[in-house]
Formats: structure tokens, sequence, C-alpha cells
């Protein structure tokens, strides 16, 4: 017979959707039957089929999620007195504490960002739930963080489940340097420096401005192109005009799939200082792009010794890394397919979808919370 397992996620907005078949993937549909609970988001067949397995759409807003919602509790506890599911995987607090709801469900707890308990509420909760309980982090920073916060929280049962990409499916929709620059609007044979993600105060972008713009003073067809959308924008393009950099800095706002071009970029650049994981990471690897990143969070986990490590904060630093991702581009000694096939192998050895399955299904602490199953 069967094991049922519940998958709550908090929405499906970039990269949750891909999370929630990430984590689908560790369930063999022979062994087990899955449904997968959206709580926002409208239904949509497109995220359904991506992940697999039954799909429900609570189609809550974002702002109905906050606080205690009773409403919540009792559609889950329905679902579960239903289903009688086995155990249950929830992404981000609110799923976690849903999940907990349900008396006797054991949970094992996703958690993607720092600071996740820092409130004394949700310290006293999963304490308290610690018997039914796996919380594992995205990275071993993030993990590391949860611990730090939840002293009396058995470490043992506190681990790491890394994100992860198919990478011949990513490999597969990447399209080629010259049709990617095309599609981005920066055709031409100038050297690019390419940057992804959010423009928030965690992923620092200042300090790569000012970087770049030393970098620029010896490499004069250098370009740095940024895709992403939010609040910095007008602030971070302020400071392009005053580093006299407008004509080299191009930001293209949010673009769908953005990973399907990244081979526009000669070299990829993550400045964050506060970085859970790094998905865009990944990302830039199964691209074959040499990388340069900040060396806090997850980052250095993700790229290992692959990538040219700078201390965050720091332009003079980041200059001096940009300025070896070019010189090295350009050196008869760099053996580009050998990068490559490191590239590959890394990825594939900690974050495919098989690779992870090993370590989930492996922890000591996921097998003690099942016994009896």
């Amino acid at each position: 017979m069967k094991k049922k397992i519940l998958q709550i996620c908090h929405g499906y907005s970039p990269p949750f959707g891909d999370v929630a078949r990430q984590w689908a993937c560790l369930f063999d549909a022979k062994k087990y039957d899955l449904t997968t609970v959206f709580l926002t988001g409208e239904k949509s067949d497109l995220i359904a089929n991506g992940v697999g397995g039954k799909v429900l759409f609570f189609e809550c807003s974002s702002k109905g999620l906050r606080g205690l919602k009773r409403k919540l509790v009792k559609r889950i506890r329905a679902l579960h007195l239903q289903e009688q599911y086995n155990f249950c995987v929830a992404h981000r607090y609110k799923s976690i504490y849903l999940a907990l709801s349900v008396r006797g469900l054991k949970v094992v707890g996703v958690n993607h960002a720092y600071g996740v308990y820092d409130r004394w509420f949700r310290k006293a909760l999963v304490v308290q739930k610690k018997n039914q309980l796996v919380l594992v982090g995205v990275s071993d920073a993030i993990r590391d963080d949860i611990r730090k916060a939840l002293p009396t929280f058995p470490p043992e049962k506190i681990q790491t489940i890394y994100n992860r990409i198919n990478i011949e499916s990513v490999k597969e929709s990447q399209v080629d340097r010259l049709s990617a620059r095309a599609f981005l609007g920066v055709a031409g044979d100038g050297y690019i420096f390419g940057s992804v993600g959010r423009l928030h105060p965690d992923k620092d972008y200042q300090t790569l401005l000012a970087g770049f713009a030393k970098a620029s003073e010896e490499i004069h067809d250098a370009h740095l192109v940024i895709i992403g959308q939010g609040g910095l924008e007008s602030q971070l393009k302020s400071q392009v005009d005053a580093l006299g950099i407008s004509d080299k800095v191009h930001f293209l706002g949010f673009v769908k799939d953005a990973y399907r071009y990244y081979k526009a970029f000669d070299s990829f650049v993550l400045s964050s200082d506060h970085e859970p994981f790094g998905m865009v990471l990944l990302e830039a690897m199964a691209a074959g792009l040499p990388i340069a990143y900040s060396n806090c969070g997850g980052s250095p986990e993700v790229v290992g010794s692959l990538g040219i490590s700078f201390e965050v904060n720091n332009p003079e630093k980041l200059s001096e890394a940009l300025l070896r991702l070019y010189s090295d581009q350009h050196s008869v000694e760099c053996d580009q397919l050998d990068q490559l096939d490191q590239l590959d192998q890394r990825v594939s050895d900690y974050f495919s979808d098989e690779a992870v399955c090993d370590v989930f299904w492996g922890m000591p602490a996921l097998k003690v919370l099942l016994s009896g199953d």
C-alpha cells in the first residue's frame, strides 16, 4: 500500500514552483501518493503539471496568510482527516505552522531564509512540537542560523537539504550566445558581466556597481548587465550616473525564465551580503559560466573552489575578482572544456535530484521521525 505524503507550499512564484517540483521528485510514484497544496496563487495547470501528483490551489492572498488563520488550519486538518498522510513537507514558516496544527502529523519543515525563528512565538511553537518535527535549511548557512536561534532544539534534527536543478532540462532550455544577446538587446562583441536577482538590499548591488566602475577603468570593452526588478532601481541608476558608467551598465528589469539567456554573459557575478543559497549560481554553472561570488551565506557551498570568491561589501576586492574573470577568459592557459566538466560534475554530485534524494532519505533524524510507519 502506498504511503501518503502532503507537501504545503506558501506559493509558486519563482523559484518556489520549481522548489515544489524538486521535493516531489524525492517521492517515487510507485511507493508514494503525493498531494501538494499551494496556499497562494491562482490555479495553474502549468504549475500542477510541473509538480506532478495531486495539486490543490487554496488561492489565498499573501495578505490573507498573515496572523493565525483558523480557516486554513481547519482546511488542512480536514484534508489530513480525509487522507491520513504519513508525513508532511512544509515550506516556509506559515506552512510549517499549518502542518504542526494537525495533531500527530509528522513534519519536515523546509527553511529558505535567515531569521525565521527570531520571533519568540515561532521558537516556542517548534520547540513544543519537536517530537513531530525535523527542520532543514537549504544550505549549511541556513541550518546554522536555525541552530543558533533554537539552542534547545536537538541539533541533529536540524539538517541541510540543498536546492537543486535538473541540469539536463536547464541546459536544453538555454539559448546560444548570439541569440541570447539579441533577445536581451545587448548584442555586440563586448565582454559582459552578468548578474541576476531582485533589486533588493540583500543583493548588495551598490558594491557591485562600485567594483565594476573600478574594473571598467582597465577593461574598456566591459559591460554589466543586471536582470531583475525591485524598489532600489532608481537609487541604483542614480549611483550609476554618479559613477559615470551609465553607458556600460544595463538594467533589463524582469525577464521571464532568465536562466535561458545566461549564455549572453561572459561571466556571472553574485554580490549578495545575505544569500541563503543562490539558485542563480546553479543556473550559471549549467550555462558553463565562470563565476565570482561574495564569500557569505550559501554561495561558497554552491560554487566551492570552482569560482572566484571576494570579500563581502568590499568594492576593491570585487573589482579584483572581475579583473581575474576577464583575465582568465582571455588566457590561452584556461582549459574551458575542463572547467565545464567540473561545473557539471559538481552540480551532479551535490545539487541534482538524485544526489539530494540519497541525502534526504539517509538522514538519521528522518528515519527516527518516521520510525513505526
